[in-house]
Protein backbone atom coordinates (compact mmCIF):
# COMPACT_ATOMS: atom_id res chain seq x y z
CA UNK A 1 0.00 0.00 0.00
CA UNK A 2 2.83 2.40 0.88
CA UNK A 3 4.50 1.66 -2.45
CA UNK A 4 1.25 2.24 -4.33
CA UNK A 5 0.63 5.54 -2.50
CA UNK A 6 4.16 6.65 -3.29
CA UNK A 7 3.64 5.83 -6.94
CA UNK A 8 0.40 7.82 -7.02
CA UNK A 9 2.12 10.79 -5.41
CA UNK A 10 4.97 10.55 -7.89
CA UNK A 11 2.55 10.52 -10.83
CA UNK A 12 0.63 13.46 -9.36
CA UNK A 13 3.84 15.43 -8.83
CA UNK A 14 4.90 14.67 -12.37
CA UNK A 15 1.57 15.88 -13.72
CA UNK A 16 1.88 19.15 -11.79
CA UNK A 17 5.41 19.65 -13.12
CA UNK A 18 4.73 18.63 -16.72
CA UNK A 19 1.16 19.92 -17.07
CA UNK A 20 2.01 23.56 -17.93
CA UNK A 21 4.48 22.35 -20.53
CA UNK A 22 1.60 20.68 -22.40
CA UNK A 23 -0.41 23.89 -22.64
CA UNK A 24 0.45 24.63 -26.26
CA UNK A 25 -0.68 21.14 -27.28
CA UNK A 26 -3.81 21.01 -25.13
CA UNK A 27 -6.33 23.84 -25.21
CA UNK A 28 -8.01 22.88 -21.89
CA UNK A 29 -4.64 22.99 -20.09
CA UNK A 30 -3.86 26.38 -21.61
CA UNK A 31 -7.30 27.63 -20.58
CA UNK A 32 -6.90 26.37 -17.02
CA UNK A 33 -3.56 28.19 -16.76
CA UNK A 34 -4.95 31.36 -18.33
CA UNK A 35 -2.43 31.25 -21.19
CA UNK A 36 -3.96 32.34 -24.51
CA UNK A 37 -3.33 30.39 -27.70
CA UNK A 38 -5.42 32.81 -29.76
CA UNK A 39 -6.66 36.42 -29.75
CA UNK A 40 -10.30 35.73 -29.11
CA UNK A 41 -11.59 39.23 -29.90
CA UNK A 42 -9.36 39.98 -32.89
CA UNK A 43 -10.63 40.38 -36.45
CA UNK A 44 -7.15 39.66 -37.81
CA UNK A 45 -4.37 37.11 -37.54
CA UNK A 46 -1.30 37.72 -35.40
CA UNK A 47 1.95 36.82 -37.11
CA UNK A 48 4.65 36.19 -34.51
CA UNK A 49 8.37 35.58 -34.99
CA UNK A 50 10.57 33.91 -32.36
CA UNK A 51 14.31 33.67 -31.65
CA UNK A 52 15.57 36.91 -33.23
CA UNK A 53 16.97 39.29 -33.95
CA UNK A 54 19.14 37.86 -36.71
CA UNK A 55 21.33 39.84 -39.15
CA UNK A 56 19.85 38.09 -42.21
CA UNK A 57 16.49 36.69 -41.12
CA UNK A 58 15.09 39.75 -39.37
CA UNK A 59 15.74 42.25 -42.21
CA UNK A 60 14.31 39.77 -44.74
CA UNK A 61 11.12 39.38 -42.73
CA UNK A 62 10.84 43.12 -42.08
CA UNK A 63 11.18 43.82 -45.80
CA UNK A 64 8.28 41.52 -46.69
CA UNK A 65 6.11 42.90 -43.89
CA UNK A 66 6.81 46.49 -44.99
CA UNK A 67 6.00 45.68 -48.61
CA UNK A 68 2.63 44.26 -47.55
CA UNK A 69 1.94 46.94 -44.90
CA UNK A 70 1.60 44.15 -42.32
CA UNK A 71 2.45 44.29 -38.64
CA UNK A 72 3.76 41.50 -36.44
CA UNK A 73 5.10 40.62 -33.00
CA UNK A 74 8.73 39.62 -32.47
CA UNK A 75 9.56 37.50 -29.41
CA UNK A 76 13.21 38.42 -28.90
CA UNK A 77 16.07 36.59 -27.23
CA UNK A 78 17.89 39.27 -25.26
CA UNK A 79 21.40 37.85 -25.74
CA UNK A 80 20.82 38.43 -29.47
CA UNK A 81 19.32 41.85 -28.80
CA UNK A 82 22.62 42.86 -27.21
CA UNK A 83 24.46 41.72 -30.34
CA UNK A 84 22.09 43.44 -32.80
CA UNK A 85 20.36 46.37 -31.05
CA UNK A 86 19.92 48.31 -34.30
CA UNK A 87 17.67 45.56 -35.67
CA UNK A 88 15.46 45.75 -32.60
CA UNK A 89 15.23 49.52 -32.96
CA UNK A 90 14.18 48.90 -36.58
CA UNK A 91 11.47 46.47 -35.43
CA UNK A 92 10.07 49.05 -33.03
CA UNK A 93 10.35 51.95 -35.51
CA UNK A 94 8.34 49.98 -38.07
CA UNK A 95 5.45 49.68 -35.62
CA UNK A 96 5.91 46.03 -34.72
CA UNK A 97 5.64 44.71 -31.17
CA UNK A 98 8.86 43.73 -29.41
CA UNK A 99 8.26 40.99 -26.84
CA UNK A 100 10.26 38.70 -24.55
CA UNK A 101 11.48 35.20 -25.37
CA UNK A 102 14.05 35.11 -22.56
CA UNK A 103 17.61 36.31 -22.11
CA UNK A 104 18.87 32.93 -23.24
CA UNK A 105 16.87 30.36 -25.18
CA UNK A 106 16.45 27.79 -22.42
CA UNK A 107 13.72 25.33 -21.46
CA UNK A 108 12.06 26.43 -18.21
CA UNK A 109 11.94 22.84 -17.00
CA UNK A 110 15.74 22.79 -16.94
CA UNK A 111 16.00 25.90 -14.79
CA UNK A 112 15.49 26.39 -11.08
CA UNK A 113 12.84 29.04 -10.36
CA UNK A 114 15.44 31.52 -9.14
CA UNK A 115 17.56 31.07 -12.27
CA UNK A 116 14.55 31.54 -14.53
CA UNK A 117 13.46 34.69 -12.67
CA UNK A 118 16.96 36.14 -13.08
CA UNK A 119 16.99 35.31 -16.79
CA UNK A 120 13.57 36.93 -17.24
CA UNK A 121 14.52 40.08 -15.32
CA UNK A 122 17.67 40.47 -17.41
CA UNK A 123 15.73 40.01 -20.65
CA UNK A 124 13.14 42.62 -19.71
CA UNK A 125 15.86 45.14 -18.87
CA UNK A 126 17.80 44.58 -22.10
CA UNK A 127 14.78 44.68 -24.42
CA UNK A 128 13.22 47.62 -22.60
CA UNK A 129 16.42 49.65 -22.84
CA UNK A 130 16.84 49.07 -26.58
CA UNK A 131 13.15 49.67 -27.42
CA UNK A 132 12.69 52.61 -25.09
CA UNK A 133 9.72 51.03 -23.36
CA UNK A 134 9.03 47.99 -21.24
CA UNK A 135 7.95 44.88 -23.18
CA UNK A 136 4.46 43.59 -22.47
CA UNK A 137 4.35 40.03 -23.84
CA UNK A 138 6.22 36.82 -23.11
CA UNK A 139 6.49 33.48 -24.88
CA UNK A 140 8.68 30.70 -23.44
CA UNK A 141 11.28 28.90 -25.54
CA UNK A 142 9.81 25.67 -26.91
CA UNK A 143 6.40 26.82 -25.69
CA UNK A 144 7.15 25.24 -22.29
CA UNK A 145 6.00 26.78 -19.02
CA UNK A 146 6.41 25.66 -15.44
CA UNK A 147 4.05 26.87 -12.74
CA UNK A 148 6.89 28.76 -11.08
CA UNK A 149 7.93 30.25 -14.41
CA UNK A 150 4.40 31.32 -15.27
CA UNK A 151 4.08 32.96 -11.85
CA UNK A 152 7.36 34.83 -12.41
CA UNK A 153 6.15 36.06 -15.79
CA UNK A 154 2.99 37.47 -14.24
CA UNK A 155 4.87 39.05 -11.34
CA UNK A 156 6.91 40.86 -13.96
CA UNK A 157 3.65 42.27 -15.42
CA UNK A 158 4.11 40.36 -18.67
CA UNK A 159 1.25 38.71 -20.53
CA UNK A 160 1.97 35.10 -21.57
CA UNK A 161 1.08 33.98 -25.08
CA UNK A 162 1.48 30.72 -26.99
CA UNK A 163 0.10 30.03 -30.49
CA UNK A 164 -2.69 28.30 -32.39
CA UNK A 165 -0.95 27.78 -35.77
CA UNK A 166 2.66 27.17 -36.74
CA UNK A 167 4.73 26.70 -39.86
CA UNK A 168 7.20 24.27 -38.22
CA UNK A 169 9.80 26.31 -40.06
CA UNK A 170 12.70 25.27 -37.83
CA UNK A 171 12.94 21.82 -39.42
CA UNK A 172 15.82 20.78 -41.66
CA UNK A 173 13.70 19.13 -44.34
CA UNK A 174 10.88 21.52 -45.10
CA UNK A 175 10.13 23.99 -47.88
CA UNK A 176 8.61 27.48 -48.06
CA UNK A 177 5.49 25.93 -49.62
CA UNK A 178 5.11 23.46 -46.73
CA UNK A 179 5.68 26.21 -44.17
CA UNK A 180 3.01 28.42 -45.74
CA UNK A 181 0.55 25.53 -46.03
CA UNK A 182 0.94 24.56 -42.37
CA UNK A 183 0.77 28.14 -41.12
CA UNK A 184 -2.45 28.89 -43.00
CA UNK A 185 -4.28 25.57 -42.71
CA UNK A 186 -7.77 26.31 -41.38
CA UNK A 187 -6.77 29.87 -40.58
CA UNK A 188 -9.42 32.13 -39.06
CA UNK A 189 -9.71 35.43 -37.26
CA UNK A 190 -8.01 35.38 -33.87
CA UNK A 191 -5.32 32.84 -34.74
CA UNK A 192 -1.75 33.37 -33.59
CA UNK A 193 0.83 32.03 -36.06
CA UNK A 194 4.28 30.94 -34.84
CA UNK A 195 7.23 31.50 -37.21
CA UNK A 196 10.95 32.20 -36.73
CA UNK A 197 13.10 34.99 -38.13
CA UNK A 198 16.35 33.40 -36.85
CA UNK A 199 18.16 30.10 -36.93
CA UNK A 200 20.22 30.49 -33.75
CA UNK A 201 18.42 27.61 -32.05
CA UNK A 202 17.14 25.61 -35.02
CA UNK A 203 18.44 24.15 -38.27
CA UNK A 204 21.01 26.41 -39.97
CA UNK A 205 19.49 28.50 -42.73
CA UNK A 206 15.90 27.89 -41.66
CA UNK A 207 15.21 31.63 -41.53
CA UNK A 208 15.63 31.80 -45.31
CA UNK A 209 12.75 29.39 -45.85
CA UNK A 210 10.59 31.39 -43.45
CA UNK A 211 11.23 34.63 -45.32
CA UNK A 212 10.50 32.84 -48.59
CA UNK A 213 7.21 31.47 -47.21
CA UNK A 214 6.00 34.79 -45.83
CA UNK A 215 4.66 36.26 -49.12
CA UNK A 216 2.46 33.19 -49.64
CA UNK A 217 1.21 33.41 -46.04
CA UNK A 218 0.31 37.08 -46.49
CA UNK A 219 -1.34 36.32 -49.85
CA UNK A 220 -3.57 33.77 -48.15
CA UNK A 221 -4.46 36.30 -45.48
CA UNK A 222 -5.48 38.74 -48.21
CA UNK A 223 -7.58 36.05 -49.88
CA UNK A 224 -9.36 35.41 -46.58
CA UNK A 225 -9.73 39.16 -45.92
CA UNK A 226 -7.80 38.76 -42.65
CA UNK A 227 -5.36 41.54 -41.79
CA UNK A 228 -1.96 40.63 -40.35
CA UNK A 229 -1.78 42.35 -36.97
CA UNK A 230 0.48 42.65 -33.96
CA UNK A 231 -0.79 41.01 -30.79
CA UNK A 232 -3.31 43.14 -28.95
CA UNK A 233 -3.40 42.86 -25.17
CA UNK A 234 -7.10 43.63 -25.25
CA UNK A 235 -7.78 40.45 -27.25
CA UNK A 236 -4.99 38.18 -26.03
Amino acid sequence: MVRRDSAVLAVAAGAVWLGPGLAVHCRPVAGALGVPLRQAQSSGVALTFDDGPHPEGTPAVLEVLAREAATATFFLVAEQVQRYPALVAEIAAAGHEAAVHGYRHRNQMRLLPRAFAADLERAIAVIGEVCGRAPRLYRPPYGVFTLAGLAAVRRASLHPLLWSKWGRDWRAHTTPREIAALATNGLRAGDVVLLHDADWYSHPGSHRRTAAALPAILAELRRLALPAVAVSLQSA
